[in-house]
């Protein structure tokens, strides 16, 4: 996929069209009616608003308008033609804080803080971690913060804190997407999930791809479908606080929103995860005393409480082992004291199992 700046074509009475979005069909995809194929490939876009684009001639096939009952076939350039000019996305430098936790000439590891935004994009063209990057490299001649070939490795979301690792150069970036692909690097995350778990230890498997009915949230489809993408997820208990769950998730593969999908999955969304349903009072008991319990909370941690706690992997030219722990962020740790502090005043009452998940 990619875009332009240049106009394609001028349509009589519509002006000049401008290309935001192309995309080449697959190989090996079956005939599908333009607006489905277009909705389920694009993230901010529904099927009615594909099918009015197409009504005005803005969505073309091998540079021709298409209507939105056209099948595409593999190989089919799919073009989505706007009246101005896509939003310039080059990286510019900005001289924002960044916590660089290890450096050298070919990599760095940044502990990103929590609401800051990884890359430009969907309404954040500024203040993003590459922004921040670039800034911190601006006297690296030969790193260009808009070459798809150096620069982060791996993403978080803006509400996720911790880790990434940075490539200076093409060769480390390739070197360590391969130890990606490989799934011989080492993630780790530390999460705050709603229930109780039976078990201490475990693992999901299950195919992570778009939810239909919200093209912004990711869920699980079963292993021997072909929709979404392979994904698993272990876990294992680090503390039990009755209605929710302080866990470890160590990452066998790195799917969008992978452990937030995984847990909802099984029934046990992050704590202050609104998309995935964890801003809800999901366990425990109905007393206005909790209910104010659970409502503080939020407002100490007012986002999925989820934070990128270790990564290892080999580095892209010594080959040397290296591993990074990011500190707990103060709004998890704060969280966290509560829920001791909570559920030490209740253990004391002798008829009250907090430790029953219902």
């Amino acid at each position: 996929m990619n875009s332009s700046n240049e106009p394609i074509e001028e349509l009589e009475g519509d002006g000049l069209l401008f290309e935001h979005i192309r995309m080449t069909v697959d190989k090996g995809q079956i005939p599908l009616r333009i607006d489905r194929y277009m909705f389920e490939h694009l993230q901010h876009s529904s099927r009615n608003r594909v099918q009015k684009a197409a009504r005005a001639g803005m969505v073309q096939v091998n540079g021709k308008p298409v209507k939105s009952n056209y099948k595409v076939r593999p190989g089919d350039v799919v073009s989505l033609m706007l009246d101005h000019p896509p939003y310039d996305t080059s990286i510019i430098p900005e001289d924002i804080p960044l916590d660089v936790v290890y450096e050298d000439d070919q990599i760095m590891v940044v502990d990103k803080p929590v609401g800051m935004v990884v890359h430009p994009g969907c309404g954040n063209f500024t203040g993003t971690l590459v922004n921040a990057v670039a800034y911190h490299l601006r006297n690296m001649p030969s790193y260009d913060p808009n070459d798809p070939e150096v620069g982060l490795v791996h993403r978080i979301d803006k509400d996720t804190s911790g880790l990434l690792v940075v490539a200076k150069t093409p060769e480390a970036k390739t070197n360590l997407g391969r130890q990606f692909l490989q799934k011989t690097t080492r993630r780790t995350y530390r999460a705050l999930v709603w229930g109780n778990f039976v078990e201490d230890e475990g693992r999901i498997e299950g195919n992570i791809g778009r939810d239909v009915r919200d093209r912004l949230r990711m869920t699980v489809y079963p292993v021997d479908s072909e929709v979404g993408k392979p994904a698993v997820t272990h876990y294992r208990v680090l503390e039990r606080f009755g209605y929710t769950t302080w866990v470890e998730c160590r990452l066998e593969t790195g799917r969008t929103h992978q452990i937030r999908a995984h847990m909802k999955h099984l029934g046990h969304p992050l704590f202050g995860d609104e998309k995935y349903g964890g801003t809800e009072i999901l366990r425990g008991n109905r007393s206005s005393t909790y209910k104010a319990f659970i409502q503080n909370g939020l407002k100490i941690c007012p986002r999925q409480a989820l934070h990128a706690y270790t990564l290892g992997f080999k580095h892209p030219v010594t080959g040397k082992e290296m591993d990074f722990v990011s500190p707990m962020p103060d709004d998890l740790n704060t969280l966290l004291d509560k829920w001791r502090v909570y559920i030490k005043g209740n253990e004391k009452k002798p008829t009250h199992n907090i430790y029953e998940d219902f």
